[in-house]
């Protein structure tokens, strides 16, 4: 009990700074609201500052140092600003992009930090309205800005908002600068550094003008324009899920020549409340249950679903028996490389200087697509920063063709260096015009690739460990599997160990190892004798540690696909029950 009393006697004095005249009066009533009324909330809001972290700010939206206000974005803007002074001393003015989500506070949130922007002398393009985190990607390059920020919290529940600070490549930043900026933001400590309210001027509101070079650069991407004229009035449904996807998916689809588009009219509505869904994430099969109920009504071939700021997309395709399934990650990626890769070698596109890149838990199966046409493929840490790092230093030398990863990111073309999920639909989309302008369905097309190669199925086992505890735990099974590795997991034995931290391969079966040219990370991979990949990484965000599970079969015949599925299914629960997990 003292180490309550003690704790709310500390939070209560952090909170009585916000009473001071420099903050708004409606702040200052919520604080004093808290300290009177509601010890518990106080806590939770004052107990600890919001850490600007590697991929910028995301927290509930409320009053505190621990949540997501202007204040904590006036902050978190002040130390971008002063890094990017830093940066670029010989800048005559530093020019940053503003983009935000349907988030609720969106629009305040991106004006609070537009306006400190303008008063730390920048020029500022802020976007009139919301827009997708790709399109942020792609403005940063356009008006060749040194920075920019999008107000956007992903999938995360309605309560929360976010910040994703970028680099002048247009990607999320990675080492030095994101450790950098981090460094600066904690330098600003009291509210009276920050440089609010800037002067107009230097404020320029940007849209649809912007929306017209973004998509006129996406029609480039186009392979198959004869197959799309053949097959434009497939019929494909869509939902933004409320977000950002609503006005440029469509604008996308119609634009490559797609005429029978249909969006689901009750999630077209833009709402940071999310009314329709539990969890506004294309990843779960709730999200598109709406978009798969008109999708049956109306006899559709395709259902896509980008999430809130549309940089990933989830999609439905019909099988043999007529019924729409969900794809996962991984199967979208592979029918979307396989198609880009497959086209640029019908059209006379690869010159032998071309790559792909994908994260190392996202499926082997993009390396052998990647193979039988001599495109070199690349494998990054998690997180699409990476592969943006890489289309930049290969940039004007070797040319990207796409890539991707497990969780529903996509990107073709190198004039956008984050996920897009506007990118990827109209692709998807293209993908079944050509697939059936063969007579394929998209679901045939798919089995046809894992008879070409071979059949793989992914899964994610997520274990939570809570609290002090848990961490501790967390790290002692990261570090048994460092030191003590299995030699065998269900009864095959493992061939190779690949330890991201340590920055070392290992090939048990002929003794050598080798170096991992790639940033330190927590992560380690266990492949088996059997095809089998196992990576494991303690979550970054969350009080978890995660298994994710590859396995692989040939693929006997394409008429026992479903049975020879379902057996990989199985397995994986097998592989994850010898591991006791």
């Amino acid at each position: 009990m003292s180490n309550n009393t003690n704790l709310l006697a500390e939070v209560t004095e952090i909170a009585k700074k916000w009473l001071a005249p420099e903050f708004d009066e409606a702040t200052r009533k919520q604080v004093q609201n808290l300290i009177d009324n509601d010890h518990d909330e106080l806590i939770e809001s004052f107990y600890r500052t919001l850490e600007f972290g590697t991929g910028g700010l995301r927290g509930i939206m409320g009053v505190g140092t621990n949540r997501m206000n202007i204040y904590t974005v006036g902050m978190a803007t002040q130390g971008l600003c002063n890094y990017l002074i830093k940066n670029f001393p010989n800048e005559k003015q530093i020019k940053v992009v503003i983009a935000r989500d349907c988030r609720n506070n969106g629009e305040l949130f991106a004006q609070t930090a537009a306006g400190i922007f303008s008063a730390n002398g920048f020029k500022v393009y802020l976007f009139d309205d919301l827009r997708p985190t790709p399109e942020l990607s792609f403005a940063i390059r356009h008006f060749k800005c040194q920075s920019g920020i999008v107000l956007t919290a992903s999938h995360n529940p309605k309560e929360y908002n976010g910040y994703k600070a970028y680099w002048n490549d247009g990607a999320q930043m990675i080492e030095p600068h994101d450790t950098n900026v981090i460094e600066e933001v904690e330098k600003i400590t009291s509210i009276a550094q920050v440089k609010f309210g800037g002067p107009k001027e230097n404020i320029e509101i940007i849209g649809h003008e912007i929306d017209q070079i973004y998509i006129d650069e996406l029609k480039k991407l186009s392979l198959s324009p004869d197959a799309i004229a053949q097959n434009k009035d497939i019929k494909i449904v869509y939902t933004p899920i409320h977000g950002t996807g609503v006005k440029l998916t469509p604008m996308a689809l119609k634009a490559f020549g797609f005429e029978n588009i249909t969006s689901v009219k009750e999630q077209s509505v833009v709402d940071g409340n999310f009314p329709t869904v539990i969890s506004p994430n294309p990843e779960n099969a709730e999200a598109l249950q709406m978009a798969i109920n008109k999708a049956n009504e109306i006899g559709a071939d395709l259902v896509m679903a980008t999430d809130p700021d549309a940089d990933r997309v989830g999609i439905a395709v019909r099988n043999n028996k007529n019924e729409l399934v969900l794809l996962n990650g991984n199967q979208t990626a592979a029918l979307l490389i396989y198609y880009l890769i497959t086209k640029w070698h019908e059209n006379g596109k690869l010159k032998g200087k071309e790559y792909i890149v994908k994260t190392i838990v996202t499926s082997e199966l993009l390396i052998e697509i990647a193979d039988k046409y001599k495109v070199a493929s690349h494998d990054v840490l998690t997180g699409f920063k990476y592969i943006a790092d890489i289309i930049e230093k290969k940039y004007g030398q070797e040319t990207y063709i796409g890539g991707g990863e497990e969780s529903y990111g996509f990107l073709a073309g190198e004039f956008v260096r984050d996920k897009d999920a506007i990118m990827a639909c109209a692709l998807i989309a293209e993908t079944a015009a050509w697939a059936k302008s063969k007579g394929k369905s998209m679901y045939n097309l798919l089995i046809d690739i894992y008879a070409e190669f071979n059949l793989y199925y992914e899964g994610l086992v997520n274990v939570t460990k809570k609290g002090k505890a848990g961490a501790e735990e967390i790290e002692k099974m990261m570090h048994d599997y460092r030191t003590n590795a299995p030699t065998e997991i269900n009864g095959s034995k493992v061939v190779l160990i690949k330890d991201y931290q340590l920055q070392v391969e290992k090939d048990i079966a002929n003794a050598t190892q080798k170096a991992i040219n790639l940033p330190k990370s927590n992560v380690l991979q266990f492949f088996l004798a059997d095809g089998t990949k196992i990576s494991v990484r303690p979550s970054g965000t969350e009080p978890k540690i995660k298994f994710y599970f590859g396995v692989k079969t040939k693929l006997q015949s394409k008429s026992t696909y479903e049975a020879e599925m379902q057996a990989l299914v199985n397995k994986i629960s097998q592989v994850a029950n010898s591991m006791k997990l």
